[in-house]
């Protein structure tokens, strides 16, 4: 065990953060980590927005369902994949590059290598002492969101993540059991083992709820992914994306 790890293994959501804001150094630094990230093919095929305006934050809060914390924070970072650079590249070498932009293969480059560096952010800032929280919220309505961050064609803003210094902070989260992710040469098909660590994790979630909230939560984790994923969200993507010029083909 040594601090990266131990920074990354404790790991847990901030929604709650002091009112200061970061220091140009602080965000400088979270930039650079995030540029050093694995990225494929050196395509670098992200970019990342840092909101300071205040009324743009607000504006965004508004759209992931009046988040408070994305509107107050430390920072916030919104997290693109980028593909306009690289049609600009055409232009500059006069190459012919638009079915490749355009391809879910490059879709998933640029969606994969935002991720990469997003990561590497996050523990950036943990390791400053800091703490973070994604905001999936704001793909809620990407329409606006890219009119309020002025984002051409060949950009997806992906999610948001807020950085500042806790105010609050919470318990840890079970994560699925390592023997339910990690599978050895082949992916486990067996059911009833499937089934029997699922069932394993429902007790641990519904205990941390109980234990957080004093009795008056008792959820699984089964039970929350079936009533979230039996309620259609967010199914205007695949129109959205093509109507910006990626994943076409």
């Amino acid at each position: 065990m040594n601090t990266v790890i131990d920074t990354i293994l404790s790991h847990r959501s901030v929604r709650k953060f002091e009112d200061k804001k970061l220091s140009q150094e602080q965000i400088e630094t979270i930039v650079r980590s995030a540029q050093a990230a694995s990225t494929s093919s050196y395509i670098q095929a992200y970019s990342i927005i840092g909101v300071t305006d205040q009324t743009k934050k607000e504006q965004l809060a508004e759209v992931a369902a009046n988040q408070e914390y994305v509107a107050k924070n430390g920072h916030l970072f919104v997290f693109c994949a980028d593909l306009h650079r690289h049609e600009v590249i055409g232009e500059m070498e006069n190459a012919d590059v638009l079915s490749s932009i355009e391809s879910t293969e490059k879709f998933m480059v640029a969606t994969i290598d935002a991720s990469l560096a997003a990561q590497n952010a996050s523990i950036a800032a943990e390791s400053m002492g800091l703490g973070i929280c994604y905001i999936g919220g704001l793909r809620n309505d990407l329409v606006k969101v890219s009119e309020i961050l002025g984002t051409p064609d060949r950009v997806i803003p992906l999610f948001g993540l807020v950085v500042g210094h806790p105010a609050k902070i919470n318990d840890l989260k079970p994560r699925l059991p390592l023997e339910h992710v990690y599978h050895e040469n082949q992916y486990n098909t067996d059911e009833v083992s499937y089934k029997e660590q699922l069932e394993s994790y429902n007790q641990t979630v519904q205990e941390y709820y109980q234990d957080r909230t004093k009795g008056t939560r008792t959820d699984t984790w089964t039970g929350q992914l079936a009533k979230m994923l039996g309620n259609k969200a967010r199914m205007y993507m695949k129109d959205f994306v093509n109507g910006k010029g990626m994943n076409r083909r």
